[in-house]
């Protein structure tokens, strides 16, 4: 039996922008599918076979578990991002290996900055055909966690959501006008409101402190650690969602 699971994330009426939301009339949406096999079969050091050999974001076919998602912005065809998340009873050397194959079959590069291969994870990025990419892999209950995340270049460059070079942005907004505020790097910025309208802030790479307020009242006091070329989201909302990088 296999149970297939779709999600659909709604915001709060009060809510900052955030990616992979759907905001009232307009703004970013995250949809998600994901599917279990109920008898996990033991942990298997065989080769691994891909469960779809088509399928954009490959996951092989011996998984216990895998889940999709997808963030649009309204106004633009093309997703943002795409990720899967799976769990795979093998060896994590195995399902790297199967990666780095299918990866590369699909005209993934894998590029050599920030990778890091241990027993127990490993942290890959790749320059695909649309965009940055990068494949997480971990260890929980005798599995390998997999988190593969693809972001697409021309989609976030329509939603003006692209930093300038050697910088990163920040993207956020609010559904009430002229009430609420971010205090980050320094700065405090008023944030105008109204629907379908996130604004934007470019700042250089680094740790940040960051404080938003609303009718003069703090609702969110946290840190972000930003790199270059990088872009977030931050949101206010009642499952205390921490920033979301969306590029």
């Amino acid at each position: 039996m296999t149970t297939v699971r779709r999600r659909t994330k709604v915001p709060a009426r009060w809510r900052l922008f955030a990616c992979g939301l759907a905001l009232l009339a307009g703004g970013l949406v995250a949809a998600g599918a994901g599917g279990w096999l109920p008898h996990p079969s033991p942990q298997t050091s065989a080769a691994l076979t891909p469960a779809d050999p088509d399928a954009a974001m490959p996951v092989p076919k011996q998984h216990n578990f895998s889940s999709s998602n997808t963030t649009h912005m309204t106004g633009i065809e093309i997703p943002l991002r795409v990720g899967l998340e799976a769990r795979v009873p093998a060896q994590l050397s195995d399902v790297l290996a199967f990666y780095r194959t299918e990866l590369a079959k699909r005209g993934w590069e894998e590029r050599p900055e920030g990778t890091v291969v241990a027993a127990d994870h490993a942290q890959l990025a790749f320059v695909s055909p649309k965009g940055p990419a990068t494949l997480k892999l971990g260890r929980a209950k005798d599995e390998t966690t997999v988190d593969l995340v693809q972001r697409n270049t021309e989609a976030v460059a329509k939603a003006n959501f692209l930093p300038i070079a050697g910088q990163a942005r920040l993207i956020f907004g609010y559904l009430a006008p002229d009430t609420a505020s971010l205090t980050i790097n320094d700065q405090t910025i008023k944030i105008a409101g109204g629907v379908n309208h996130p604004q934007t802030l470019d700042l250089p790479p680094g740790k940040y402190s960051y404080k938003l307020v609303v009718s003069g009242y703090p609702v969110r006091t946290d840190t972000i650690t930003v790199a270059s070329g990088e872009a977030w989201s931050l949101s206010l909302g009642d499952n205390d969602k921490k920033p979301d990088q969306i590029y």
